[in-house]
């Protein structure tokens, strides 16, 4: 497989990563917990028919420190639709997943005619005290893998250093994603979107791992009830909350297959 085009933006004095790769209408791809450190198959299956392009979340990896001056929700939703203008995203389908997800549907709750379509994978931003997710940022080091796929292993070969990194820089930056999606989502990962779910007009595909053990199931029913648009809900057999990683092509095939 060939690499993706790399490209720079400037978001608030940060140089920002995005990717591009493919042909075909654009399909924008913010990423999960822990960000992108390095291209996936999920997207190779994307971009077999879809101008795929990637944006980095402001601290995840390709980010740089762009999160360090977000000090509010609505200062992390102006750089992100800024974002998605700089990309060439404006008016594209977006997909999302889990913290990626939440803010993906933000977007498209603030600015509707940003989004044609909107695919979420297992998206944050819900808190039910009856039923409640489980906090990655409580956790051990080594217990996160096997929280985010079902086969942690998928987890930790997207998270190594590959050979020749700095081996210094690479930790940090991957320290930096979990803080950067900390400073949108702490505590719990509630940011109280079910205020914002009924201005969502787009049609929403809403995809969860039946093995997540991060988001429950029934988050799928209560983003479904909230968002004003239509809806679909599809769970991915043998897949964890990172479903894109877990199950690239059905991930992929899902999700085309509802963009259409």
């Amino acid at each position: 497989m060939s690499d993706p085009e790399t490209l720079t933006v400037d978001i608030n004095g940060y140089a920002t990563r995005v990717w591009r790769k493919g042909s075909g209408p654009r399909l924008g791809f913010l990423a999960g917990f822990g960000g992108l450190p390095r291209w996936m198959p999920f997207l190779d299956e994307l971009a077999k028919s879809r101008t795929v392009i990637v944006p980095s979340v402001p601290g995840f990896p390709g980010g740089d420190r762009g999160h360090s001056v977000l000090d509010s929700h609505l200062d992390w939703m102006l750089a992100m639709r800024l974002l998605l203008e700089k990309a060439g995203l404006d008016g594209a389908d977006i997909a999302g997943s889990s913290v990626g997800a939440s803010l993906a549907a933000d977007v498209a709750a603030l600015w509707p005619a940003s989004v044609r379509k909107l695919a979420l994978i297992a998206p944050f931003g819900l808190f039910d005290d009856q039923d409640p997710p489980t906090d990655p940022w409580a956790q051990r080091g080594d217990q996160v893998p096997g929280l985010m796929c079902a086969d942690p292993e998928i987890y930790k070969g997207m998270k190594a250093a590959p050979e020749g990194a700095n081996s210094i820089e690479w930790p940090i930056e991957q320290v930096r994603a979990s803080e950067a999606a900390a400073r949108i989502f702490w505590p719990l990962g509630n940011t109280r979107i079910e205020k914002r779910l009924g201005l969502i007009k787009a049609p929403t595909l809403l995809l969860w791992g039946e093995q997540d053990r991060i988001m429950p199931r029934t988050y799928a029913d209560k983003f479904a009830a909230g968002i004003a648009g239509p809806t679909t809900i599809k769970t991915i057999a043998g897949a964890g909350h990172l479903a894109e990683l877990d199950k690239p092509a059905e991930t992929a095939r899902a999700i085309l297959d509802f963009l259409g």
